[in-house]
């Protein structure tokens, strides 16, 4: 951990908020923090930041470009709902400061709390700076040299009255979505909405996407629907497409209305194609470059973490835009060939000409001997006017394959079979 950089709560207390623009957007009132599985640090989620309307509302820490002395700037937009803590989230200020307990046998309280960057966008809690306790609870005096101690010794960061939520999302922050989703599959529904309600979005989108059809509509009705839309932006769009068919006309028009504006026609371009076709199965934000793209430029995009393994696989050259629907569709790099190349190579110079594209009405036996033939992971798919609209990854493929509950009885115990009809 960068001690270097640490940095204690009280003094960026009230500090102004500004955006890229260096305009103020509030104040900052606390800090939200998350507990961990035992011997992480608590993990800082975002700013408890206090608009000039008196609203309070939410800025997670990937929004937080540098914090110093007099100011906090932040970057890219921020969601202006009214703040609403989780079950899972302890507010430094409102919840820590002030808590005593026994050190050493000696009564403590808590001054303070710092928090550090860890990696990028990433901070975690620090230190805890403490002070003895007077004979009056009331009446308390900072001294001039508190106690510096590490979190580990501050046992009261842990709420009891949220302990034991907030030790199942501590667990599930080690767990891979589909095992997340396992557990999930095996509460009660009444304690899955409790547990869904208090992770993240990004997670809690991950893990839905693993679990049977029922089980996730179930899930994304009990929550609030502008959460629900929250959690349908985060999953990837397919997903999110086959969710949404799930789903009451007059519920899948609410949460569509509620959601970004470019990722609910994302949602809506795949549910114009008939079920079991490429175009239905495709995810619509592939790997795309232009054709005067260099090698270094390819592989610096799928580089990104946020890419599956299976995405990240093929590159997908194009006439602008490059967003799809793109340009007219040139060809596509495998990435194995992407590694063997100087970074300096336009990418349009090593293009598989042989590779030829899906069309979005291909049906779901097209598409698997597709795979088999080239063997391919991710296969590009076009419009008639050769523009590349999207691409179908395997496990997209493998979930139109398998039967319709096969995550459930994988769940329940049950063996799973491959219609290879």
């Amino acid at each position: 951990m960068n001690r270097s950089q640490s940095v204690f709560i009280s003094r960026i207390r009230g500090l102004p908020v500004m955006d890229a623009s260096g305009d103020q957007v509030g104040k900052v009132r606390d800090v939200v923090i998350q507990m961990r599985t035992p011997g992480r640090a608590p993990l800082v989620r975002g700013l408890v930041v206090e608009l000039f309307a008196r609203r309070r509302i939410f800025v997670p820490m990937v929004r937080v470009h540098a914090i110093d002395a007099v100011q906090i700037m932040i970057s890219g937009t921020v969601n202006t709902r009214v703040f609403s803590r989780r079950v899972a989230e302890t507010l430094v200020i409102e919840d820590l400061f002030d808590r005593t307990f026994n050190r050493h046998g000696t009564p403590v309280w808590v001054m303070d709390v710092s928090m550090a960057p860890v990696r990028s966008h990433e901070w975690e809690i620090n230190e805890v700076a403490l002070a003895e306790s007077g004979r009056s609870r009331f009446i308390r005096k900072a001294p001039s040299n508190p106690i510096i101690v590490d979190w580990r010794e501050v046992p009261s960061l842990v709420l009891a009255s949220r302990q034991s939520t907030e030790r199942t999302i501590a667990e599930m922050q080690e767990m891979k979505p589909a095992d997340m989703a396992r557990e999930l599959h095996d509460m009660n529904p009444h304690r899955r909405a409790e547990v869904a309600m208090a992770l993240d979005d990004d997670q809690l989108a991950n893990a839905i996407e693993e679990l049977p059809e029922d089980e996730q509509v179930s899930l994304i009705t009990v929550l609030d629907p502008d959460r629900a839309a929250d959690i349908l932006e985060e999953m990837d769009p397919d997903d999110a497409a086959d969710l949404i068919q799930e789903l009451p006309d007059t519920t899948a028009h609410q949460l569509l209305a509620r959601m970004e504006p470019d990722d609910a026609d994302d949602v809506r371009s795949l549910m114009a194609y008939d079920e079991f076709t490429a175009g239905a199965m495709m995810t619509p934000e592939p790997v795309i470059v232009a054709a005067d793209a260099t090698v270094a430029d390819a592989l610096a995009l799928v580089r990104n973490e946020d890419i599956t393994p299976a995405e990240a696989s093929m590159v997908f050259v194009c006439r602008p835009p490059t967003e799809t629907p793109t340009g007219r569709y040139l060809g596509a790099v495998h990435v194995q060939r992407l590694l063997r190349e100087p970074p300096s190579t336009m990418v349009s110079a090593i293009i598989d000409s042989d590779l030829e594209p899906m069309r979005t009405d291909a049906p779901v036996g097209a598409v698997s001997r597709y795979f088999a033939t080239y063997n391919l992971v991710v296969v590009p798919v076009v419009n008639e006017a050769n523009q590349l609209v999207g691409a179908v990854a395997v496990d997209d493929l493998l979930d139109h394959l398998l039967p319709p509950d096969w995550r459930g009885d994988q769940m329940d115990g049950e063996l799973v079979e491959v219609n290879h009809g």
